[in-house]
């Protein structure tokens, strides 16, 4: 598939051959979309609000970071939320809690990564309904739903549409798939109620996000911690197996760290022999590979935590898309 990703940010031959296939998976994601409005297939609402974070493209865009911080504010705003994830890399199919001693294999890193920041439930599940009548049964104090990705999953209707946008990348070619990475087409952010461009630069009623961070912590003792001035060694390893690694690696290089990048696949698993790095005094993680790395990292393992920084004025809209009236006190 990486192969094929290197063609979308680009225009090469490759598009002409597969622009037909793409035109077809247009019509039938259209199709697929008006069965839903239309109600010809069917759609469950919960009694509470749904927020939805997804994008319409393939690869990470921030989506997970985002949705952290919308928790936090929700929170910080007199709210409960429930965090709902399809739990992507993982064997979980039936609809189960993520918890501290989870594992990526189990329940996939993305879920994992934000359970453990230990703000609100985070449950995973096949099917989004049925996991969220779950859930909100076992925590019946939860009284606004957060889905980490699932903007085409139509099956559970929403109250808030959020499409994240890679500021780097934008829509690549703007094709759809398998041409270019667009799930569905760029049009489809006309009805979204806000869209989020994660670094770059913002126009129109985009909000902008910034994702940053400066104090890396050690993979197998948490309480150690490290800025980048401590690592001034010769040979320092940079690993990232997210949707879009440069990400990360740019990220590094702003900090002054001077490395060797390591991409990897998104939702990389990995093993010890991935990281058996020759001449290696250290090795620099995001959150979303930590995970997955645990059961064998050794002392030079260092994971860098990021946060999102959003515009208030997204919370405020958001709030009020929910609570119209201004019910919801802290």
């Amino acid at each position: 598939m990486n192969w094929l990703q290197n063609h979308w940010y680009r225009i090469t031959p490759l598009h002409l051959i597969l622009y037909p296939v793409s035109l077809i998976f247009r019509a039938l994601v259209a199709l697929r979309r008006e069965l839903y409005l239309s109600g010809f297939l069917p759609s469950h609402q919960l009694l509470l609000p749904v927020i939805v974070v997804g994008n319409i493209s393939v690869g990470g865009t921030g989506k997970t970071p985002l949705t952290l911080a919308l928790a936090e504010q929700l929170i910080k705003h007199g709210w409960h939320p429930l965090i709902l994830s399809r739990g992507y890399g993982g064997t979980a199919k039936k609809p189960q809690p993520v918890s501290q001693s989870s594992t990526a294999a189990q329940v996939g890193d993305e879920p994992l990564l934000m359970a453990r920041r230990d703000l609100c439930p985070v449950w995973v599940g096949a099917d989004r309904v049925a996991t969220a009548h779950a859930a909100l049964q076992a925590c019946p104090k939860c009284n606004v739903v957060l889905c980490d990705d699932g903007l085409q999953h139509y099956r559970l209707q929403r109250d808030v549409e959020i499409a994240v946008i890679d500021g780097m990348r934008r829509y690549g070619n703007e094709l759809m798939l398998p041409a270019g990475p667009l799930r569905e087409p760029v049009s489809r952010l006309q009805s979204v109620d806000a869209v989020v461009v994660n670094g770059g630069d913002t126009a129109g009623k985009e909000y902008p996000m910034t994702l940053g961070g400066e104090i890396f912590c050690n993979l197998l003792n948490p309480g150690q911690t490290a800025t980048a001035a401590n690592f001034e060694k010769p040979n320092v390893h940079a690993v990232a197996g997210i949707g879009n690694p440069q990400r990360y690696f740019q990220q590094l290089e702003a900090l002054g760290i001077s490395f060797t990048p390591h991409p990897f696949p998104d939702h990389h698993a990995y093993s010890a022999v991935d990281l058996s790095f020759a001449d290696c005094d250290a090795i620099l993680l995001t959150e979303k590979d930590a995970v997955k790395c645990a059961a064998f990292a050794d002392a030079r393992y260092w994971v860098l935590r990021v946060d999102a920084q959003i515009d208030p004025a997204l919370i405020d809209h958001i709030l009020r898309k929910i609570d119209p009236h201004g019910l919801q006190t802290a």
